[in-house]
């Protein structure tokens, strides 16, 4: 696809050559453009050129104007302060660069596809094998999808993992336990799948949880079972590996509730990483990374150390043998790096556990196997809380099923869709579908529109709410636009770069001319609220646009048409950035 280039390179292009015209060996100078409230563009790059050449600013940005050429680009630009640079684009310009997008066959909205990009691998979604996924869960899921879905858009390779808790002390603990009550799971279990067999299951894990803290030989008979399972014992890896899919068909029937594609090639577990765990530790021991300390085999850190100020070790291989998470996730890094080629890894998980992370990439990267070509980040999540401010619960204290949250979500999110469904002509199916759609929207959106790093408040009522930050404000600015559109009868949209611009006409279209430079920087930044904020900007600019431009009925044709391809281009772009968010924007609501 050709490039689409955006004002800011137009722009920048025009300020390089006033800048190499008035000073020669400023050739290849930044001069520090940026979006302002000023104007519509200010450059502060003078300021650091003039104090290089010891110059007086404010003069030489004047000499820098008088070269800047004006007209098809730039309409006027100003000296402000002490040599700022403020820049007003010509409405020509504006509706030009936009007529580019919009007429672009890819659909990429002027968003450049890197032809030789790197290849990054995430790992994101993290339930546990006969566990049921609880609220804790969510943001995991919903922010690597996310993620995955813009790097993926922009060009990059992406390779998805799923790393589940499918190995362990708990597996020969729930094993043993079934094989002395085999009566548990045989009612109905032939016909169960989903929710109900991982009811079962967590039900099941619950009471062998209790008896192994409760019952001394039954623990010793559990941890015997985990030898077996670790040793392969076709029985004890037969009932395992039920245990396995059982919980991936309900894992698969969560991920699909939050309209979120997980496939089963990208489920490696822990499991996954078993065969390697020995010749981890032998590479960190042999290369001295690792040193044996009271017979397990630990890596220290200078400036990690406990309450009573002695060094708190990375423990790869415990006294007894057993391996911990450190070697299960040093094991994945090399399986990452050696065999899928990764440049990024990107690990999507719970702040809490940063230490922990912290601690392996640092000894990776001290066996050589995270480096300058390869390197690891943790994208450290927040917890989700209830509206009084603590971790989300249930009124009795547990944790909160992600089901019973999608579903209420769904069930709240129908209601509102169904209070305006008559007026727009919905079917009961478009009112179920639609609700779907706004519901688990509204929980994605909520999430997503806050920094990772941060804690938020889950309520439910704000979250389907039509005014403010939330998904359902944008999902009906772009059904708006759809009814407007359905509306204009013989009129179709198309480009006037010849008629002058509304100030709510220019607004819109320079936020709009932002969408690729904002998208590649939260694909640089793995930061996906900054593409929510960019979205929830330009349905706001809609709403001020709507209000002062009428579109069917404004002064001329061509002012329609120019109205229609203006709002039809906000439109693609809404769809487009709530897609990579991984949101539906149904077209009536």
């Amino acid at each position: 696809m050709a490039s689409v280039t955006s004002l800011s390179d137009s722009v920048q292009q025009h300020l390089a050559s006033a800048l190499t015209a008035t000073l020669p060996e400023a050739a290849g100078s930044d001069p520090l453009l940026r979006r302002s409230d000023r104007a519509d563009f200010q450059a502060n790059g003078i300021l650091a050129l003039a104090k290089k050449t010891k110059a007086n600013p404010r003069e030489l940005a004047v000499q820098v104007v008088s070269q800047v050429a004006t007209g098809d680009v730039i309409a006027d630009v100003e000296v402000s302060g002490p040599g700022f640079l403020n820049i007003t684009i010509a409405d020509r310009a504006i509706t030009e660069n936009l007529a580019a997008r919009y007429t672009d066959e890819s659909g990429r909205l002027g968003v450049p596809h890197a032809e030789h990009a790197g290849t990054t691998v995430i790992d994101y979604a993290q339930p546990n094998v006969a566990k049921e996924m609880h609220v804790g869960h969510l943001r995991s899921a919903v922010i690597g999808d996310a993620v995955v879905q813009i790097l993926e858009f922009t060009g990059e390779h992406v390779v998805r993992r799923h790393h589940i808790g499918d190995w362990g002390t708990q597996f020969g603990m729930l094993i043993q336990y079934l094989d002395e009550h085999p009566h548990e799971l045989d009612h109905k279990a032939a016909r169960v799948t989903g929710e109900e067999a991982m009811s079962n299951l967590d039900r099941l894990y619950k009471a062998a949880r209790k008896l192994f803290d409760s019952d001394e030989e039954f623990k010793t008979r559990a941890r015997r079972r985990v030898v077996d399972l670790q040793a392969g014992e076709p029985k004890t890896l037969a009932t395992w590996q039920k245990f396995v899919d059982e919980s991936k068909i309900y894992f698969f029937s969560v991920f699909e509730k939050l309209d979120m594609e997980v496939r089963d090639p990208d489920i490696v577990g822990e499991s996954g990483y078993n065969d390697m765990l020995a010749e981890t530790c032998r590479l960190l021991e042999e290369s001295g990374v690792a040193v044996r300390s009271e017979g397990a085999l630990c890596v220290f850190f200078e400036d990690v150390k406990g309450p009573d100020g002695k060094p708190v070790p990375l423990i790869v291989q415990k006294s007894d043998g057993g391996y911990g998470y450190a070697a299960t996730d040093l094991s994945a890094i090399r399986d990452r790096v050696f065999n899928l080629k990764a440049n990024s890894i990107v690990y999507v998980v719970d702040a809490r556990q940063s230490l922990h992370f912290k601690m392996v990439f640092e000894t990776a990267r001290r066996a050589g196997w995270l480096g300058d070509d390869v390197k690891a980040f943790q994208l450290a999540f927040g917890t989700v809380l209830g509206k009084d401010g603590k971790p989300f619960k249930t009124r009795e204290g547990e944790t909160v099923k992600l089901e019973d949250l999608l579903d209420e979500a769904v069930e709240r999110a129908t209601a509102v869709v169904r209070e305006k469904a008559e007026k727009v002509g919905l079917t009961e199916q478009e009112i179920v579908e639609n609700g779907r759609y706004v519901g688990v929207g509204a929980v994605k959106y909520a999430d997503l529109s806050t920094s990772a790093v941060r804690d938020y408040k889950f309520d439910l009522d704000q979250m389907v709410s039509l005014n403010g930050d939330t998904s359902v404000y944008l999902q009906y600015a772009y059904a708006r636009i759809q009814s407007i559109l359905r509306k204009a009868g013989e009129a179709r949209p198309a480009a006037h770069p010849e008629l002058a611009l509304a100030p709510a006409e220019r607004a819109l279209g320079l936020h709009l001319d932002r969408f690729a430079e904002t998208l590649l920087e939260v694909a640089a930044s793995y930061e996906p609220h900054k593409l929510a904020a960019y979205l929830y900007q330009l349905a706001t600019l809609l709403t001020t646009f709507y209000d002062q431009c009428p579109v069917l009925k404004a002064e001329s044709p061509e002012q329609v048409e120019n109205r229609l391809f203006l709002v039809d281009l906000t439109a693609r772009t809404l769809h487009r950035g709530m897609a990579l968010l991984g949101i539906r924007t149904p077209g009536k609501l």
